[in-house]
């Protein structure tokens, strides 16, 4: 039968979440982070044409850094925090490259 997650006395907020077995996770914890942060600049960068080297830049090391997050997540916390960056940096990606793509007028 399924338990709910404990968590450990005192400790609220963000981290909690995060480290829900209550272990420290630094890595996996900044690399969520960082997936976070780049997914909403690549998803709001797409939104204009112009900036289609940021969106699909932003958006790749996005991808890049989420999947490897996903690789050595310890917790749910952190694996839905990467989910939701990994689905940012996808759209914003995929725009960007709609847009112009990677090197669009400044090679060729």
């Amino acid at each position: 039968m399924t338990q709910a997650v404990r968590q450990p006395h005192g400790s609220r907020g963000l981290l909690a979440v995060l480290n829900s077995d209550g272990r420290s996770h630094p890595v996996e914890n900044t690399l969520a982070a960082v997936t976070v942060v780049l997914g909403a600049l690549a998803a709001i960068s797409s939104l204009w044409t112009g900036l289609h080297l940021l969106s699909s830049w932003s958006g790749l090391a996005g991808i890049l850094t989420g999947a490897w997050g996903q690789f050595i997540s310890a917790t749910t916390g952190e694996r839905f925090l990467l989910i939701i960056g990994l689905g940012a940096s996808a759209f914003g990606f995929f725009l960007g490259m709609a847009h112009g793509g990677l090197f669009g007028g400044v090679i060729g």
